[in-house]
């Protein structure tokens, strides 16, 4: 018995298969473009907007030293003087952040179970145990 004309064959339907499978891959890359600049936007506009507070907040921050200032100048010292002290307690606090983060440093090991274990990989691909 002849096949006919409107039956397909198995290479027509791998090849509609194959075809079919190629289009919803290039859609779906292109959606995922699409998704992915849509988050690098919103990413960058929340990182600039990150940047401007926090740029805010140095300039309190300076704000704030010059009031400490000025308060301690209402005690009767000297404004050398008030500055000097808010500037002494800026030092104080950075050599102690220093001093707490070197200790952290200090605390950092290795992995060691990570190397042994990758060390293990080598052998264990040639087919033999370490």
């Amino acid at each position: 018995m002849s096949e006919r004309q409107d039956d397909p064959t198995i290479g027509r339907l791998v090849a509609d298969a194959s075809r079919d499978v190629s289009a919803l891959v290039q859609s779906e890359i292109a959606l995922a473009k699409s998704e992915l600049k849509s988050s690098a936007i919103s990413g960058g506009l929340a990182a600039g907007l990150f940047a401007v507070a926090g740029f805010i907040v140095l300039l309190m921050v300076i704000l704030l030293s010059i009031t400490a200032a000025y308060f301690l100048t209402m005690t009767g010292l000297h404004p050398a003087w008030a500055f000097l002290i808010v500037t002494g307690a800026y030092l104080l606090l950075a050599v102690l952040l220093v001093a707490v983060g070197i200790y952290k440093i200090k605390k950092i090991k290795a992995p060691t179970r990570t190397i042994e274990s990758a060390k293990a990989i080598p052998a264990a691909l040639r087919g033999r145990r370490s």
